[in-house]
């Protein structure tokens, strides 16, 4: 609560040191969900998504130049002829492979150090990530936010509100992505 109250009392500040914070954490093996769950907790449903989101994706960028830089070279010396292959499909479909596993909930600490050290381009990394990210970023810290504002009301009730329905629809929703983009890209074969 004491991080909190500091992040509520600074302004802009204070949602500018948790966007670095969240992505700083990133590149320290923090798991998302703690960041992304205490960034709803402090800013709420609506600005703890942008926050959270803003702070995911420059993680996510910090942690792809870390393993690309530290990395790339080591692993791409050291793979043989076969993983040479998906290296290869990777770095040719990279924007569709980073989307779909962000749409997977793949962990996302250990996807963005992966990526690194593939052939994919950062550009098109990092546009599957910020796109990847939002549904299961926003049913989260909607879901958390509003279940916050359910706390401090202390009205129980609206635990079976629109609001709390939607954010766990839509959490439960995003679940089943992969599932339909599968579907969807064996039927356009």
């Amino acid at each position: 609560e004491g991080v909190g109250q500091f992040l509520v009392v600074t302004g802009v500040w204070g949602s500018i040191l948790f966007v670095l914070i969240y992505g700083v954490g990133i590149c320290l093996f923090i798991p998302a969900i703690v960041l992304t769950s205490l960034g709803a907790a402090i800013f709420g449903a609506y600005w703890g998504f942008l926050f959270t989101w803003t702070g995911a994706v420059l993680g996510a960028s910090g942690a792809f130049f870390i393993s690309r830089v530290l990395a790339r070279d080591f692993v791409s010396s050291r793979i043989g002829d076969r993983l040479r292959q998906y290296d290869d499909a990777i770095g040719h479909n990279g924007f569709t492979t980073v989307l779909y596993l962000r749409l997977l909930c793949s962990p996302f600490t250990p996807t963005c150090f992966g990526m690194g050290v593939t052939k994919v381009r950062f550009r098109d990394y990092l546009l599957g990530t910020a796109l990847g990210i939002v549904i299961g970023t926003f049913a989260v810290t909607f879901l958390i936010g509003n279940l916050k504002v359910l706390w401090a009301s202390g009205d129980w009730r609206s635990l079976f509100s629109l609001k709390v329905a939607g954010a766990v629809s839509i959490l439960f929703l995003s679940l089943f992505i992969p599932m339909i983009l599968k579907r969807w890209k064996s039927r356009n074969r």
